[in-house]
């Protein structure tokens, strides 16, 4: 059984899930490096509102990604072997991301 990655908990990705949020990560670290660099060339204001948004976007669905894999895997995994505290876990989870 695999464990969630809260709390010192582990989770097991296979290499193509871990490939595919990094890939994800990498393009939202090279979205961050773009704001800057326009910040630091006078870049036009709403010309930068408009990449941080995307950057958000980008961020928001690299989240329900990683929550849509967390909730098949570490959540039914855990409810199968009947530990429902997992339940307790992800609402708080969800209350922290719908902040």
């Amino acid at each position: 059984m695999d464990q969630c990655c809260c709390s010192g908990k582990t989770k097991h990705r296979t290499p193509e899930e871990h490939r595919q949020l990094c890939n994800r990560l990498s393009r939202i670290e090279g979205q961050i490096r773009g704001l800057k660099e326009m910040l630091e060339k006078d870049a036009y204001c709403p010309d930068i509102l408009i990449q941080v948004s995307a950057a958000t976007a980008a961020l928001n669905s690299f989240s329900k990604e990683l929550l849509a894999s967390h909730i098949k895997t570490c959540v039914a995994d855990n409810i199968r072997h009947g530990n429902d505290e997992v339940i307790d876990e992800l609402v708080c989870v969800l209350q922290k991301l719908m902040k």
